[in-house]
């Protein structure tokens, strides 16, 4: 008999990880409040103080990433408007 394995939404990852971190509870009770084996609980914990400086890190970069690309769409937008006005001042010119 096979069992499937469970996966786990980060979210949860994180809650379950914060709540060991602020240890109110021992890994024992809070492995049966979630349904999680203990050790696997130590692992999302010692995961989330390790990496937890990253996370701050990675929203900034990749914040900036966004922030240049939406600027480079709105300069290229620019240039097609300028020249779009510049071709209709030609144009319209004869007429006035």
């Amino acid at each position: 008999m096979t069992t499937k394995r469970k996966q786990h939404s980060a979210q949860f990852k994180f809650r379950v990880a914060l709540s060991a971190a602020k240890e109110d509870k021992t890994l024992g009770q809070l492995a049966t409040e979630y349904g999680v084996h203990p050790g696997q609980i130590s692992q999302w914990k010692r995961q989330l103080l390790n990496d937890g400086a990253e996370v701050f890190g990675q929203n900034g970069a990749r914040h900036a990433q966004a922030q240049d690309r939406d600027q480079a769409e709105l300069y290229e937008q620019i240039g097609r408007l300028k020249m779009e006005l510049e071709w209709l001042k030609k144009k319209a010119a004869p007429f006035g």
